[in-house]
């Protein structure tokens, strides 16, 4: 039996690997090893951070509530209190996007809300 030698595939592993890691510094991206490497951590980094992005993008979206809540004379923790007992059901993302684009409608959901906080 004729002994085989992995060269084609090994190759085509290694160009892989170097093709993903194209753009990192040094010898991350020359040399097989190094990018190896490289390339484990910046795939796992990418795996967790996009669930960090969750997070991140959710507490955007407070931020900006919160901010045009506050001009309109309402706490954010008072603007989604009087919300919910309005019978308003509209998440943060959608809020954040009234805040910002149609500040009009959100000063009358903010009025709206106001009048139910007090009850």
């Amino acid at each position: 039996m004729p002994r085989v030698k992995t060269g084609v595939p090994s190759h085509a592993r290694h160009k892989k690997v170097l093709a993903l890691t194209a753009g990192h510094r040094a010898s991350r991206h020359k040399l097989y090893k190094r990018a190896h490497e490289s390339m484990l951590h910046a795939l796992s980094y990418a795996f967790f951070h996009r669930r960090e992005r969750k997070g991140d993008m959710r507490r955007l979206w407070i931020a900006r509530i919160s901010a045009l809540s506050r001009t309109n004379g309402v706490a954010y923790a008072q603007l989604m209190n009087g919300l919910k007992k309005a019978g308003i059901d509209i998440n943060r993302k959608m809020l954040a996007d009234m805040a910002v684009r149609e500040p009009q409608n959100f000063a009358a959901l903010v009025e709206m809300s106001k009048g139910k906080d007090q009850d």
